[in-house]
């Protein structure tokens, strides 16, 4: 009974926030010590459910995520509309929490209602196709939950980004290395390249800002993608200042061009500093000719840098990596795996021939709760402040698992194949009647208009563009509704909306290519 009355008034003096003091008569244990009306002895989560949980989902997202993706009988798309999805999905936060088997319906309406970007008909993006080492990684950094900021925390991560950034600099040619970190995306890196041109430039604008410099231009190709014009948004140069080199009839910049806009520039009394030129324009897939861009950088002291997101897979390759011809020279260079690699979203690397820590330098803060000067270990491995976000995921380990599952040359043969199968998609729309190509594809990207059977007899002019323009649209609107393929189109340069067919995927084969052919003439057919 004293003891009883003891818990009692332990209790009492718990609730009105006292600490609590165990009972030395109760060896090993202690009483409940609540705060706020929380018991805070032990966990509060059953470990039980959630295993089960888990174990539920992986099982759900195995048949629903990856086993349908990959069967082919299967839609690409289950269409509605966003008024249709909102009553589907039951979008509204509620107090109350719902059971297990209620959320794990909720996971397999997100699948079902999702494009399924792994199936063999999906040709929409610059990405496609399910690629199951680097899918596995993602669900392993996932699980594990860590940040790559220091080596205390993502030790494992640490060295394998230092790894993979070592062999894709060993890629693009610098001999005497170089530096480089992992971005959520392409636009990132290139916005990377933006900044660290600027501060190689005039390391003063860390610190005092805008007021260090004068007018500062940026030259692209009018190809060029547009996180370069976001890039000079974001950091104040503005987009005014992105002069945009004219390209000739295949999407390539021309040089000379080029070099007429730096002068303008000059002439202005702004100041040109960096040269973006890309290798695989996201339409046409054209490789600005790097070489010769070099030559003029280097005559005029001009940060060159290389979008490569989309092309850089072609340095894999001893039969493509010509495209490229002169990356060596350049002094960065954006490179996405996740595209023509098919590594798992994201997965972007920003590299740049620098072995003066110019990275470090340019976005360092010195955090003091994070890159302490005084740890244990070597605190170069904590790269973390080369980075301009904290939290930042570990992707480069999945383009890492990936690589060392198939191995340099099986990643050589999907460049390969990919190019081989596109160049099969230009010889049979050439052999088609009612499609017509727009050029031969020198990358990936296979570019071309289906005219149906009612606007084949008139003559070329106003009156068919006019026409030929709407046909696209309501092609990918049937095709998306019916759930059978997706392709994308656009307009480019006046020119009328046309479709961009990309290929990637190992599993695609030649009869997809004709099912893409014979699926647009059969929703196209009455327009």
């Amino acid at each position: 009974p004293n003891a009883g009355n003891e818990m009692h008034n332990n209790w009492e003096s718990l609730r009105e926030g006292q600490s609590l003091v165990a009972d030395p008569r109760l060896p090993g244990k202690c009483y409940p010590a609540v705060i706020d009306n929380f018991i805070l002895n032990g966990p509060t989560v059953d470990v039980h459910a959630v295993e089960s949980f888990v174990h539920h989902a992986m099982e759900m997202i195995m048949d629903e995520a990856v086993k349908k993706a990959s069967d082919v009988q299967e839609k690409v798309c289950e269409w509605r509309s966003p008024e249709q999805l909102k009553e589907l999905l039951d979008l509204d936060l509620r107090d109350e929490g719902e059971p297990e088997s209620k959320i794990l319906q909720r996971c397999r309406d997100a699948i079902r209602y999702s494009i399924k970007t792994g199936h063999r008909h999906f040709f929409n993006q610059l990405y496609a196709g399910m690629e199951p080492y680097s899918m596995v990684a993602s669900f392993i950094t996932e699980a594990i939950k860590t940040s790559l900021y220091t080596y205390e925390v993502a030790p494992v991560f640490t060295l394998m980004e230092e790894t993979v950034l070592r062999k894709m600099i060993e890629m693009v040619g610098w001999e005497e290395g170089g530096d480089g970190i992992f971005n959520p995306g392409g636009s990132m890196s290139n916005m990377y390249a933006v900044n660290l041109a600027r501060y190689h430039y005039c390391p003063d604008i860390k610190e005092d800002g805008l007021v260090a410099v004068q007018r500062l231009v940026i030259l692209a190709s009018q190809e060029c993608h547009y996180s370069i014009s976001k890039s000079a948004a974001l950091l104040g140069i503005g987009t005014k200042n992105v002069y945009m080199v004219p390209s000739d009839s295949r999407g390539k910049m021309i040089p000379s061009a080029l070099e007429e806009l730096i002068k303008t520039a000059k002439s202005e009394g702004a100041v040109p500093f960096m040269v973006n030129a890309t290798a695989g324009t996201t339409v046409l897939g054209a490789f600005d000719p790097i070489e010769e861009i070099a030559d003029i950088c280097e005559k005029y002291n001009l940060w060159l840098h290389v979008d490569a997101c989309w092309g850089g897979a072609a340095l894999m390759s001893d039969r493509h990596k010509h495209l490229l011809k002169g990356i060596h020279r350049v002094n960065s260079v954006a490179w996405n795996p996740h595209k023509m690699l098919m590594v798992s979203l994201q997965c972007s690397a920003f590299l740049v021939r620098d072995k003066t820590s110019l990275l470090q330098r340019c976005h360092s803060a010195q955090a003091s709760y994070l890159f302490q000067q005084d740890k244990f270990y070597d605190v170069s491995y904590d790269t973390g402040d080369k980075s301009v976000q904290c939290s930042r995921k570990p992707d480069a380990f999945k383009f890492w698992l990936m690589w060392k599952a198939l191995g340099t040359r099986e990643l050589e043969q999907r460049v390969d194949r990919a190019l081989a199968m596109a160049r099969h998609l230009a010889q049979a729309i050439k052999k088609r009647e009612g499609f017509t190509l727009l050029m031969e594809p020198e990358y990936a990207n296979v570019c071309f208009w289906y005219v149906p059977p009612s606007m084949r007899s008139l003559p070329a002019g106003p009156e068919l563009w006019e026409k030929l323009h709407t046909v696209a649209p309501v092609v990918k609107e049937r095709m998306m509704k019916k759930g059978s393929l997706m392709v994308g189109y656009q307009a480019h340069h006046g020119q009328p909306n046309f479709f961009r067919m990309v290929v990637i995927s190992p599993q695609v084969s030649r009869e997809d290519l004709d099912f893409v052919l014979d699926e647009i003439h059969s929703l196209g057919k009455d327009l």
